[in-house]
């Protein structure tokens, strides 16, 4: 019989980012505390930019542009927030979603593998993602459940199952 195998991504669904994005700014607009603040919200190409007079408007402008990626179902694992840059009257912040496993975390997950879970389980490491194989399915599910379990700073998912 063949290895059971899955393959460990980390991934963001764009169409829902967008979503979110565009649900943020219509609440940044319509909001009273923020009006009159310059604040924004938008796609300065693949990068999120957060304008605002204040840097605490302009985190609270990025205080909700999260909970709108949080009722969207994308994990803030994903989301690489830049520091507040004071540039002339106003406030930026620039933002990037992540996609894929970079090889430091990836690392993490093979040697978290190796270390804690069962005997047998190989991970190894394809581009921005991970092939797990077993021999043994319930291999494989205690590993998912490991890696849940486990505080990595990457949002993963788990694909191709078979």
């Amino acid at each position: 019989m063949a290895d059971s195998s899955f393959d460990i991504v980390s991934k963001v669904d764009h169409q829902e980012a967008d979503n979110a994005l565009n649900q943020a700014r219509k609440e940044v607009e319509q909001r009273y505390d923020f009006k009159g603040t310059g604040a924004s919200i938008e796609w300065s190409g693949e990068q999120i930019l957060i304008k605002a007079s204040t840097e605490e408007r302009a985190k609270a402008v990025l205080d909700v542009f999260e909970s709108k990626l949080i009722k969207r179902g994308i994990s803030l694992k994903s989301l690489e927030v830049g520091e507040p840059v004071q540039g002339g009257k106003e406030v930026r912040i620039t933002s990037s979603l992540k996609d894929g496993i970079s090889q430091d975390s990836a690392k993490k997950i093979s040697k978290v593998i190796r270390d804690e879970g069962p005997k047998g389980v190989k991970a190894q490491i394809q581009g921005d993602e991970l092939r797990v194989q077993s021999k043994s399915r319930d291999d494989l599910q205690e590993v998912i459940r490991l890696l849940k379990a486990a505080d990595l700073d990457v949002d993963l998912q788990f694909v191709n199952y078979r």
